[in-house]
């Protein structure tokens, strides 16, 4: 496993980032904790240190599942522990976006408890709150920072403008974007600006939701959220799976996974420190972990880049 700084801070990460999305049955279903849980261990023991959660996971649940494997195992230590605000769900079942000093504040603590621990390493906002003045964010984090509840800070799905208005008040140490090779909107803007300003970048869906991981075929049906994608509709998902299928060719002559390359594929671009694969079983991990140990040619990066964006642009049309 490489390891890579995180932008200006001083944590030290693994280029792979245990995610734990998949605790969230709103968009994955039913949730297995044990092969969860077995998961988790398994990405330890690969050289994983780094892992991501948040509190709108299944509105807590991720955190307590987490909580209790890291507390029950004693391994709370061995791993960087990254998790998110934005979502108001304390007050009943309709939660809304709030990021006001009082309100982090409160969430902190809930997080703190949900994940047995006495600090976070890195608290995410988890997107943008309209409502709320950055100037009130950061005095919010200083009172974290000085009571040692929280070491560093970041964000998820900013733009460069909603960072700078940010970055005027407190660090934002970490983005957090989509990006794969499904995905590559933020590749125009928010990674350049990134690289620009030494912000530390932990991209999700590096599998576009399981999407590139080489599981399914054109019948393949879906549950939550995936079932309203385009990409995940039939017409949609046989021409994805195409590509996947002209992928897995590449993938095979680097004795690679088509998972792994396309982990790979996201590792390679400079501006990404640590790619987060959400995963639901051990064997999922042990697939995925030889993603960070080598970066690809530029020749086959731009291909598969291209390749991708006309099936993108092929599905969407499909299903429109």
């Amino acid at each position: 496993m490489q390891y890579r700084q995180l932008g200006a801070t001083d944590l030290n990460v693994s280029r792979i980032c245990f995610g734990c999305w998949q605790l969230s049955p709103a968009w994955w279903g039913a949730v297995q904790v044990e092969p969860w849980a077995a998961a988790v261990r398994a990405a330890l023991d690969g050289g994983v240190n780094f892992i991501d959660t948040a509190d709108a996971y299944g509105d807590g649940l991720a955190e307590t599942e987490l909580g209790k494997l890291l507390k029950g195992d004693g391994t709370r230590d061995r791993f960087v522990l990254a998790t998110k605000f934005f979502w108001n769900f304390a007050d009943g079942p309709d939660r809304f976006p709030d990021t006001t000093h009082d309100y982090i504040l409160r969430a902190c603590e809930a997080s703190l408890r949900r994940l047995q621990t006495d600090h976070i390493d890195l608290y995410q906002i988890h997107a943008w709150d309209p409502l709320t003045r950055p100037d009130e964010v950061a005095a919010a984090f200083q009172q974290l920072r000085r009571e040692g509840k929280v070491r560093w800070f970041g964000a998820s799905n900013l733009n460069p403008e909603q960072m700078e208005l940010y970055r005027a008040h407190f660090d934002v140490s970490c983005l957090q974007p989509p990006f794969s090779l499904l995905a590559t909107e933020v590749a125009a803007r928010e990674l350049p600006y990134c690289l620009r300003h030494n912000i530390g970048v932990i991209n999700y869906s590096s599998l576009q939701r399981g999407l590139l991981g080489g599981h399914y075929t054109a019948e393949s049906t879906f549950v939550g959220r995936r079932a309203d994608d385009p990409l995940f509709r039939r017409a949609g998902l046989k021409i994805v799976l195409q590509a996947v299928e002209e992928a897995k060719a590449v993938a095979a002559g680097l004795g690679l996974t088509i998972a792994e390359l396309a982990v790979r594929w996201v590792l390679t671009h400079p501006a990404i420190t640590s790619a987060i694969v959400g995963v639901r079983k051990a064997e999922h991990i042990t697939g995925i972990v030889r993603a960070a140990d080598d970066r690809l040619t530029q020749k086959t990066w731009h291909w598969l880049a291209a390749r991708f964006r006309r099936a993108q642009a092929e599905a969407l049309a499909a299903s429109a």
